[in-house]
């Protein structure tokens, strides 16, 4: 969907507020199908703020091939240019406003079983509660192992298939960037969704339950005296007999 070139073949510059604009009249039309969009809203210059949002962008910002082109990506989830972005297992799907309003997808490979298996290892009897996990409320060790550059839960480039309906060559343009850093945005909020892109599930991280010992249930009896009259038998009694009294003497 374009709007727009000029004469040399480029798309003409649109401000902000334009596309922006533009960006909502569309985003408009998917409501009114029952499909209501999921913007990124930015407050203040921080793009996350809380552990897992910050370790996304983090992690993000290591992929030294791509750093030329993360700024603009900034820039532009900063005003609002992130419209819509969706996650799902492996997938991230966004609608990002510029000259046009482009379709962006991020795929990302499965996490490794063995790098899995060696994580949920490393991390057995150190957390505690989803909770804790969840708000990345955990200790140096544990946080410095889920964020290895290598071993840890985030993705590297190559685990990544990024593409944009833009025209730009790229394979990390401006409208990707922004989509990413969104990404980082969002796990503010719904950190449990960065569990979901990697298709693993965070409470096997959790420490095994304690075993709880449940008291033993008391065994029913039924009285010797009921035994008889239900079977119609006469049970010996394992009482000793009572020693009879002596008579006293008549006066």
């Amino acid at each position: 969907m374009g709007w727009g070139y000029d004469g040399y073949g480029y798309p003409p510059y649109v401000s902000v507020a334009e596309r922006r604009a533009r960006a909502a009249r569309e985003m408009a039309k998917l409501s009114k199908k029952g499909d209501p969009p999921q913007p990124i809203r930015i407050e203040g210059r921080a793009i996350a703020r809380t552990y897992w949002g910050k370790a996304w962008c983090d992690n993000l910002e290591s992929y030294s091939d791509f750093a030329n082109r993360l700024p603009r990506g900034r820039t532009y989830v900063r005003n609002g240019s992130v419209v819509d972005l969706r996650i799902a297992a492996g997938h991230v799907r966004a609608r990002v406003a510029g000259s046009s309003l482009y379709e962006v997808n991020v795929r990302l490979k499965p996490l490794a079983a063995p790098r899995w298996r060696a994580l949920k290892l490393a991390c057995t009897g150190k957390i505690a509660s989803l909770i804790g996990l969840l708000r990345g409320k955990l200790s140096d060790d544990v946080l410095e192992v889920l964020a290895h550059s290598r071993t840890g839960l985030f993705p590297e480039p190559r685990e990544l298939e990024l593409s944009c309906s833009c025209p730009d060559v790229a394979e990390m343009c401006k409208h990707v960037a922004a989509t990413l850093y969104g990404v980082g945005a969002l796990l503010d909020a719904k950190p449990e969704l960065f569990f979901t892109l990697r298709q693993v599930d965070q409470t096997e991280l959790l420490s095994a339950p304690a075993t709880v010992t449940r008291p033993k249930k008391a065994v029913k009896t039924i009285a010797k005296k009921k035994l008889a009259d239900v079977f119609g038998i006469e049970l010996e009694n394992d009482e000793a007999p009572a020693a009879a009294r002596p008579k006293k003497p008549r006066r």
